[in-house]
C-alpha cells in the first residue's frame, strides 16, 4: 500500500449515488480526487466533502481515471469527447455496468485512435451506495495483466478484500460476470416489491412481514436493502432509481436475445419495470414499484371482504413460499446464463454470495445446481426422503398464486416461476429435487 505522500491524484467521472460514495471514500483514504459530473450541484457537493472539483472531462483526466457513469452513451462521451485528454500510459477503470461488447468496443476504439498506451480495466461494481462509501463494494475486474497490476491498489481501496474478483478472459469478462449477476439483482428487486405487495393485500403487517422474510429462507440482499424504503414510503430522491435496474435488465435481455437464450424471469421483471416507467416512476426509487401491487399506501393493509376468513400465520407462509419459489428459479436462471456465457461457475457463485444478488436460496441450492447442472438423467436428481421436489414446489407456488388471485393481487414473477416449475413437472421431473429446475435451460431434456 502506498504511503500518504505517494498517493496519486485520481480522476473520477460520474458522481451519481454510487459514484459519489466511491469518490468520497477515496478522498477519505487520503487520495486527491478530481471529480466531474454533468450536474454542477453534485460537483459542488463533492467539493464540500473534500474532493477537488473538475471543471470538465479533460480537467478530470489524470494518470488514474475512474469512469462511473450510467449508460454506454455517457461512457462514450466521457472517454472519447476528448481522445487526447488522458495522459500517456494512463490507467482507465471502467466501473459502469455496460454490455461486454461495448467494453470491448472501447478497447478497439482506443487502439484505433492510437491510444493503446492506455491500460483499460473492465471492472463493474455491485453493492449499492452505502458499500460504495464504505469502500466495501464487490468488484468484477478483467483486463490485461499489466492493466490489472496498475489498477490493483485502487480496486482494493474500493472493494472489500474478499469481494474483489479478478475474472479471467480479458476485456469484457468482467462485464459478463456483472451481467450474469444482474439477472439476480433484476429479479430480486421486483420480487421484494411483489412479496411486500402480496403481504399488504393479505392484510398482513408489512413491517412484521419484512422481519419474517429477512430472518428466513426467503432472505435476499435486495429484500433486506429495499424493504425499509417501502415501509417509509419515501421514493424521492431515489437511493437507486428505477431507470438503473431497467437499464441493467435490458443489458441482460438484449444479450439473451442475441444469444437466443431464454431468460423468462428477467424478461418478466423488465416488462414490469417498463410499466413502472410508463407510470412516471422512472426517476423514483425502485422500491416504489410496490405501488403497482396496491390500491392503498403500503403502510395501510388492504381491507377486503375476501380477506376476512384468512389466517395470518398461513398467509405469512404463503409470502415466504412466493419468495423461495422465485429465488429458486432465479438462481437457476442466473447459473444457466453464466454457464452459457462461459463463466467459471465457482467464481460466479462466490461473486453472487458476496454481492447484491445474494439470497438464502442461491447459497443453499446453488452449489447443487452448479455441481450437477450437466447431469441429464432424472435418476441423478432424485434423493429419497428429500421433501423439496419439483412437485412440492409446484404445489407451494400454486397455493400462493391462488391466494393472490383471491385478493386480486398480481404476481408477475410468481406466475413466471410457477410456469417454469410446471414445465419441469410436465417433462416428468416432478420427483426430482427442486434444484433440478436448472435443467429447464438444458437443450438435452
Amino acid at each position: 500500500m502506498m504511503s500518504v505522500t505517494q498517493k496519486p491524484c485520481i480522476g473520477f467521472v460520474g458522481l451519481g449515488a454510487m459514484g459519489f460514495g466511491m469518490a468520497t471514500n477515496l478522498v477519505k483514504q487520503g487520495y486527491p480526487v478530481k471529480g466531474f459530473d454533468v450536474y454542477p450541484p453534485t460537483v459542488q457537493r463533492f467539493s464540500d466533502a473534500g474532493g477537488l472539483a473538475a471543471s470538465s472531462l479533460a480537467d478530470a483526466a489524470e494518470m488514474y481515471c475512474i469512469c462511473m457513469v450510467a449508460t454506454p452513451a455517457q461512457v462514450q462521451s466521457a472517454l472519447f469527447g476528448d481522445k487526447k485528454a488522458l495522459p500517456k500510459n494512463a490507467t482507465l477503470l471502467l466501473c459502469s455496468t455496460t454490455p461486454s461488447v461495448y467494453v470491448q468496443s472501447v478497447q478497439e476504439e482506443l487502439m484505433h485512435e492510437g491510444r493503446d498506451d492506455i491500460s483499460l480495466v473492465d471492472c463493474p461494481v455491485s453493492g449499492g451506495a452505502t458499500r460504495a462509501a464504505e469502500g466495501t463494494l464487490s468488484i468484477m475486474a478483467a483486463g490485461s495483466d499489466k492493466a490489472i497490476d496498475a489498477a490493483k491498489f485502487l480496486l482494493e481501496e474500493m472493494s472489500d478484500t474478499s469481494k474483489l474478483a479478478i475474472v479471467p478472459g480479458g476485456i469484457g469478462a468482467g462485464s459478463d460476470m456483472k451481467m450474469a449477476h444482474q439477472v439476480l439483482a433484476a429479479i430480486h428487486i421486483l420480487a421484494a416489491n411483489e412479496a411486500m405487495g402480496l403481504a399488504s393485500r393479505l392484510s398482513l403487517d408489512i413491517s412484521q412481514a419484512r422481519e419474517s422474510i429477512v430472518n428466513s429462507e426467503a432472505w435476499s440482499f435486495m429484500h433486506e436493502n429495499r424493504s425499509p424504503r417501502m415501509l417509509e414510503e419515501k421514493y424521492t430522491p431515489p437511493t437507486s432509481a428505477l431507470t438503473i435496474i431497467l437499464k441493467d435488465a435490458g443489458i441482460v435481455t438484449s444479450m439473451a436475445r442475441l444469444q437466443r437464450f431464454p431468460t423468462p424471469l428477467t424478461s418478466t421483471a423488465e416488462q414490469v419495470y417498463l410499466s413502472g416507467l410508463s407510470c412516471g416512476m422512472g426517476l423514483e426509487d425502485d422500491a416504489g414499484l410496490i405501488r403497482l401491487y396496491l390500491s392503498e399506501p403500503s403502510s395501510q393493509p388492504v381491507s377486503s371482504p375476501k380477506r376476512a376468513r384468512r389466517d395470518s400465520v398461513s398467509d405469512m407462509k404463503l409470502v415466504i413460499s412466493l419468495l423461495t419459489g422465485i429465488h429458486l428459479c432465479a438462481a437457476a436462471e442466473s447459473i444457466a446464463f453464466a454457464d452459457h456465457l462461459g463463466l467459471d461457475l465457482s467464481q460466479f457463485s462466490n461473486v453472487v454470495n458476496s454481492a447484491a444478488g445474494g439470497s438464502w436460496m442461491f447459497r443453499d441450492r446453488g452449489p447443487t445446481m452448479i455441481a450437477k447442472h450437466h447431469k441429464h438423467e432424472k435418476t441423478e436428481w432424485i434423493m429419497q426422503g428429500r421433501p423439496n421436489t419439483i412437485e412440492s414446489s409446484v404445489d407451494s407456488m400454486s397455493a400462493v398464486i391462488q391466494a393472490a388471485r383471491d385478493v386480486d393481487c398480481p404476481l408477475y414473477l410468481g406466475n413466471a416461476a410457477l410456469n417454469i416449475l410446471l414445465s419441469m413437472k410436465y417433462k416428468g421431473w416432478d420427483e426430482c429435487t427442486d434444484e433440478s429446475v436448472v435443467k429447464f435451460w438444458d437443450k438435452q431434456i
